[in-house]
């Protein structure tokens, strides 16, 4: 259930005598079979064993096993895929010998078993996959096939992919049936979901075996929630030894688990990508997974399904037609895009459309399927016709056919010159209304008694909604790097709160890997993308009486003033009887005076709340302005952002105009934020409840390891704060109460400050949930998302018994998990800009230790023994002193450049060696770390030139190598003390719940 990562654990458990030791079973997939599967030597002998073809292939466990290989096959383009990895970590395709070098390198390095398969190139054949189940008594069922539009060479993780296959014959699909079938036998995958990969080629049929995962996959979230059949809860009743004929559908409650599912609908999904947050990685596709989320989309046919899913990737796209800010292409730049995957090439598709080519010359350079690509060319006449008319032109006929193939109203609007929501009201007042159908797993053969809901211009509205109180939760979209699962976490705890409390709860959201698109989170599920537009067509249908838009990160804040305004000019009655439609919570009004800058330096300067001096520009002149004024360094930003989006710190004039001319196309209806960057300061999150009546309970205060400067969503925190001044903590308990009173917030605040030489500066305010609200809960004890729900039900801080800041007797730990080693090119320092896609947490009674956990579970491999490097800019010299110096009193060997070494050495640091940097010569750190002489390495960057090209290298290079690499002061602290904590014995593991024992 838990990926790879629970595979290879479990796999060395068994291999290590500590199952046998304890007496326990592995049940699911036996260790055979995960060897069988994930071996790359194991799984192809199997599949000859059943006649099979696999691509031609070799396994090599070193470089010159490699070449071997490579020579044996023959012709480059050469696939490089390792062993036990996850989303192709490490894997590739190389075009050229110096390529299939390096990713060898990477994939040996990756692959806990040091084995990689390099195999002959299937660029251009259709993919496919399978999820598919076996139980006990050897009953096997397939759940779904998945079609990827993308052709092979893409991660299937990356690609497009379509539910069902759409361009198989029915002989071509019962082959890839009857190889799964015996796939999955073969293997003794004895009873759970397993998902296999297989190749077409569409010259003549042949069909190749990728790689069969002997476990739940990335997929089979996909396929449960295109299915609504629950493979991960029919997979652990399987494991249990029911049979797939004992347990009942949930779905239809008639039909049992082994009746395979039908659908009469075509699900879309498509990746999210954040190559913009790693300038260096170019964005390429391959066969190693670099998506950091997804959407998916239900309609009843292709092309309605698909434009619906880009408009739930909310970057910007309303359906598949050119953004507003297109740069047009050029013929060979178009041409290459094509040819080359990569996270446009759809855009780039509608333009080489536009520009006249023929499918023919699109399907040549892609090698997509004609049959995708003739779904398209009909997209692309339908919106050409549609720019020659105008609204009032269009007939009832015309804007239903236009509905039915996915077309928004942004989208119609935009060709006709009007206004969405003037397309809306003509719509409405044409009748043409969404038809809200169920996902029922058997293609309407039997009644679904679960409300799993998506929307369609086709037929009877199956939507039943009931008079009861109910609250609508409006979920996260797509994750993204600054907005992923935390914000889901949020809305389904207050699914669970408000159902308990007698709501009916509707859950609208769009992506298909969290919780609260699972059918029995909530009452009612619609599977819609998260627009103005499709939220009134589910306002309308259901009428709730709240609607919530705190939970879901920025998505819903953005969506609060359209849905806010329609609701105004157009009241809607809740279906209760209980008033009308309203939004809960903190007003949109109040969201806007903590994000708009004038209202919010004018909110401050009355409640004399000290902050940063900055200004607001609209254009490069005022900008370098406000900077000359402030004197640098200074901080800049786009209003409105999440996840530090395009933020930077910048210490020239020269830096503000790059800055200018490449980073405001963020937003151009918003302005840049200028503020004095304060150098050196401790950053601190605070999270607070507020209730209708005014009364505020802080959470929970947070301290953040690296300094400011580095974004919240990066840096490593801790709770309780551990080196922040007592009177500045007064300062922030005085605040933050006077700051939600003043927003009349209810629910959730969280506020960022900043403490610099003993004075609290506040950062920013967001009157909505934060990142940090699951990891505060956990490290406090309360379930705090499912008391905001409350409060904003009209519960009072009174009656749900939370009335005081909670005081602990434990230290919380939170590290980010970064992915820097999928995108080679980019440089791992931290800046405000956030680039993590996950965080881990530690728990222990002491700071040294809840940090040394938090290390471990983010993947550092903190050394036991062995030499630390160290290089610092000046003005760090003094301060990594204390931390070098219990390096060396532990028994590790300091090195050090020139300049740090003689500082540390006059210091007092024992033993410290100097080492040549890279531009000095040879033998430099570069060296030492290929040969596995740095355990470890403590740097901070100059940001002069030679640090940004050799800087950036060493620090590539130690990712490479998998040597940890720190690169602020509080991290080495915080690290070093960590080391020292291990030294002095084994850390202890407990359960999270005797950190809060219940009260008699």
């Amino acid at each position: 259930m838990g990926g790879q990562t629970a595979l290879n654990l479990t796999k060395n458990l068994s291999e290590n005598g500590v199952l046998a030791k304890y007496n326990v079973e592995l049940i699911g997939a036996k260790l055979e079979s995960i060897n069988k599967a994930e071996d790359r030597d194991l799984f192809s002998k199997a599949m000859e064993k059943l006649n099979l073809k696999m691509a031609a292939s070799a396994i090599a466990t070193n470089m010159d096993e490699a070449m071997v290989a490579a020579d044996k096959i023959g012709a480059f383009p050469l696939i490089i895929r390792p062993a036990f990895t996850l989303g192709g970590t490490g894997g590739g395709i190389a075009y050229n010998m110096d390529e299939f070098k390096e990713i060898v390198n990477a994939g040996l390095t990756a692959s806990m078993t040091t084995q990689v398969q390099i195999e002959q190139s299937l660029l251009g054949w259709k993919e496919f996959e399978l999820e598919v189940m076996r139980d006990l008594a050897d009953n096997v069922v397939i759940i779904c096939s998945i079609e990827n539009v993308d052709p092979m060479g893409v991660h299937t993780g990356d690609s497009i992919t379509v539910a069902p296959s759409q361009t198989l014959t029915d002989k071509e699909y019962q082959r890839l049936r009857d190889a799964s079938v015996a796939i999955i036998r073969e293997m003794g995958v004895e009873c759970g979901g397993s998902n296999v990969q297989m190749a077409i080629n569409p010259a003549n049929g042949d069909m190749v075996i990728i790689e069969m995962n002997p476990r739940v996959s990335r997929s089979s979230a996909l396929a449960s929630k295109a299915t609504g059949f629950p493979i991960a809860k029919m997979a652990a009743r399987l494991a249990c030894g029911n049979t797939l004929d004992q347990i009942p559908n949930d779905i239809t409650r008639k039909t049992p688990a082994s009746f395979e599912p039908s659908i009469d609908y075509v699900v879309t999904k498509i990746p999210r990508f954040a190559f913009e947050k790693f300038p260096g990685a170019a964005p390429v596709l391959t066969t190693q997974m670099k998506s950091v989320g997804e959407a998916m989309a239900i309609g009843r046919t292709f092309q309605e399904s698909f434009q619906k899913a880009l408009r739930s990737l909310e970057t910007g796209l309303d359906g598949w037609s050119l953004p507003p800010n297109w740069k047009r292409q050029t013929p060979d730049k178009l041409q290459y895009n094509m040819r080359v995957p990569n996270p446009e090439r759809m855009v780039v598709i509608k333009q080489a459309l536009e520009d006249g080519l023929s499918i023919e010359e699109v399907h040549e350079y892609t090698s997509i399927d004609p049959w995708f690509l003739a779904q398209l060319q009909e997209l692309h006449e339908a919106e050409t016709w549609l720019k020659t008319r105008t609204l009032a032109e269009l007939s009832p006929t015309e804007l239903l056919e236009l509905k039915r193939r996915g077309f928004s109203d942004p989208q119609i609007g935009r060709c006709t010159g009007a206004s969405d929501l003037d397309v809306r009201a003509a719509r409405v007042a044409a009748g043409v209304v969404p038809s809200m159908k169920r996902v029922d797993t058997c293609a309407a053969e039997f009644e679904a008694a679960t409300p799993y809901m998506y929307s369609s211009y086709d037929g009877e509205c199956e939507c039943e909604a009931t008079t009861q109180p109910k609250v609508l939760i409006l979920g996260g979209g797509p994750n993204r790097i600054g907005q992923g699962i935390e914000f889901d976490y949020c809305c389904c705890h207050a699914s669970y709160a408000l159902r308990d409390a007698g709501y009916e709860t509707i859950m609208m959201n769009s992506n298909p890997e969290t919780v609260s698109t699972d059918y029995d989170t909530s009452s009612r599920l619609y599977f819609e993308p998260l627009t103005v537009e499709d939220v009134l067509n589910v306002i309308e249908k259901e009428r709730p009486e709240g609607i919530i838009v705190q939970f879901g990160g920025q998505t819903p804040l953005k969506l609060a003033a359209g849905v806010a305004a329609w609701l105004e000019a157009h009241p809607i009655p809740a279906a209760s009887g209980r008033g009308n439609v309203s939004i809960w919570g903190t007003s949109p009004d109040a969201i806007d005076e903590a994000e708009d800058r004038d209202r919010w330096m004018a909110l401050l300067d009355r409640l004399s709340i000290r902050q940063p001096p900055g200004g607001v520009a609209t254009n490069e002149e005022q900008a370098l302005a406000i900077a000359e004024r402030l004197t640098y360094p200074v901080m800049v930003r786009p209003s409105f952002v999440l996840g530090g989006r395009a933020m930077e710190i910048v210490h020239s004039a020269a830096d503000i105009h790059r800055y200018i001319t490449t980073a405001v196309e963020v937003d151009p209806a918003r302005p840049v934020l200028v503020d004095k960057y304060l150098d050196r300061a401790d950053e601190l999150d605070v999270d607070a409840l507020a209730d209708r009546e005014g009364n505020v309970v802080i959470c929970g205060i947070l301290q953040h390891i690296e300094q400011a400067g580095v974004h919240s969503g990066d840096s490593a925190c801790t709770i309780p704060p551990q080196t922040i001044p007592q009177e500045c903590l007064d300062v922030i308990r005085d605040w933050t109460p006077k700051l939600a009173k003043a927003l009349k917030v209810v629910g959730f605040l969280n506020i960022q400050y900043a403490v610099q030489d003993g004075k609290v500066f506040i950062i920013e305010a967001n009157p909505r949930a934060s990142r940090t609200v699951p990891f505060v809960a956990k490290a406090v004890g309360h379930p705090l998302a499912k008391y905001a729900s409350l409060l904003m039900s009209g519960a009072l801080l009174s009656d749900i018994g939370f009335t005081a800041e909670p005081v602990l007797g434990h230290v919380a730990v939170k590290e980010a998990v970064l992915p820097f080693d999928k995108f080679p090119g980019a440089d791992t320092l931290l800046g405000p800009e956030m680039r993590s896609t996950g965080e881990v947490m530690g728990i222990d009674v002491s700071f040294a230790k809840a940090f040394a956990k938090a290390a471990i579970a983010a993947g550092q491999r903190l050394p036991a023994s062995g030499n630390v490097f160290i290089t610092m800019e000046d003005k760090y010299k003094d301060a990594i002193v204390p931390s070098a110096r219990l390096l060396a009193d532990m028994g590790y060997g300091i090195l050090a450049t020139k300049h740090t070494a003689e500082h540390l050495t006059a210091a007092g640091v024992p033993g410290v060696t100097s080492v040549l940097k890279i531009q000095e010569g040879r033998p430099s750190a570069a060296d030492l770390l290929r040969n596995d002489d740095i355990a470890m390495m403590i740097i901070t960057s100059t940001g002069d030139e030679a640090d940004v090209r050799d800087g950036r290298d060493l620090r590539r290079l130690a990712l490479a190598h998998k040597v940890p690499i720190i690169t602020t002061i509080a991290g080495a602290k915080a690290t070093v003390g960590a080391l020292q904590a291990l030294k002095e014995g084994a850390l202890e593991q407990v359960p999270l719940q005797d950190y809060f024992p219940k009260k008699a």
